[in-house]
């Protein structure tokens, strides 16, 4: 009998095309999900048969209760290397492997750039006005000679400094563990917190979620920023109190933000968020692209063929271990 294998949250209803599925077929029978389940009942109605389930990213969160309510799981297979909606240590005491994949960092980063440029020259109103048939409605802002700010120094926010560096921009980072030997290497000033939040015109968040980074723009850092200061996220909700931010663009106390990430992922179709005028959003789209997904898909099947060889690759490892 074939393994029964399932592919969640695949939106764009492309997994089936960006990899070789057809080479599991003696071995596999492949389905892909292309709606988001938040119900658990349903989610462990619909999956509950599968000894394989691919899960994109952190859509489909993998807590130990729902774990124990899939016995026949033994392969779970993540986009990324990293997911922190999956209670690895849980999976492996229920003999679950969990493996991931590699994840390009281009991606979030061009995505990043997309944000800062649409909300700076305000791209989204003006083309609306330009499909109603006006005419140049709003003063944009120019990016050379602005201050950017970096909240993160890694591989994503190196690459989003880089290119604020080819736009004339003056580069700052600032995180808790960025040293002046890292700052060097790309090229930025190192500074403290509160000089950067003061500073910059621009602010892009580019920082791991934990216990050092949640909540760590709230009121009172959103506070020092300059009215005519831009905001983007294309990290994770958490590290932004999104009550706060709400408060501040509905009050023009900050120019706009750009964020991709939401603290509630499909984010409801009536949520305040999707009617402030100076926020810039987009649907956690910063990872989805076409490179990145044949990237998840076509490592999926690899790991799957080397789990049915007993080799499993590129094992996520439980926290701490």
């Amino acid at each position: 009998m074939k393994l029964r294998c399932v592919i969640l949250d695949d939106y764009q209803d492309v997994a089936l095309r960006l990899a070789d599925w057809d080479s599991l077929a003696a071995h596999v029978e492949v389905r892909s999900i292309n709606r988001y389940i938040g119900d658990g009942r349903e989610l462990v109605r619909e999956i509950g048969d599968c000894e394989i389930v691919v899960a994109m990213r952190e859509r489909t969160p993998f807590p130990a209760s729902l774990l124990a309510q899939l016995p026949r799981l033994k392969l779970l297979v993540t986009s990324g290397m990293r997911n922190a909606a999956i209670d690895v240590a849980a999976a492996e005491k229920l003999g679950i492997t969990v493996c991931g994949t590699a994840s390009r960092s281009e991606p979030p980063a061009e995505l990043t750039w997309a944000l800062i440029l649409g909300l700076a020259r305000h791209v989204v109103r003006e083309n609306a006005v330009f499909r109603e048939g006006g005419w140049q409605t709003t003063l944009g802002m120019g990016l050379h000679g602005k201050r950017l700010g970096i909240i993160g120094l890694g591989k994503i926010g190196a690459q989003v400094a880089r290119v604020g560096q080819a736009f004339g921009m003056t580069v700052c980072a600032w995180s808790t563990h960025l040293d002046d030997e890292r700052a060097a290497q790309v090229g930025v000033q190192r500074v403290d917190k509160e000089a950067l939040l003061r500073e910059s015109d621009v602010i892009s968040i580019h920082l791991v979620l934990g216990e050092r980074s949640r909540g760590l723009i709230g009121a009172a850092e959103l506070a020092l920023m300059k009215r005519s200061a831009l905001l983007i996220n294309t990290s994770r909700a958490a590290i932004v109190d999104e009550d706060a931010l709400l408060y501040v663009l509905q009050n023009g106390l900050i120019a706009g933000a750009g964020v991709d990430v939401f603290a509630e992922e499909p984010l409801p179709a009536g949520h305040v968020l999707r009617s402030v005028p100076n926020l810039l959003a987009t649907p956690h789209i910063g990872y989805v692209c076409d490179s990145n997904y044949q990237g998840y898909f076509s490592e999926s099947v690899e790991n799957i063929h080397a789990f049915l060889q007993g080799r499993p690759l590129r094992r996520l490892q439980v926290p701490g271990n």
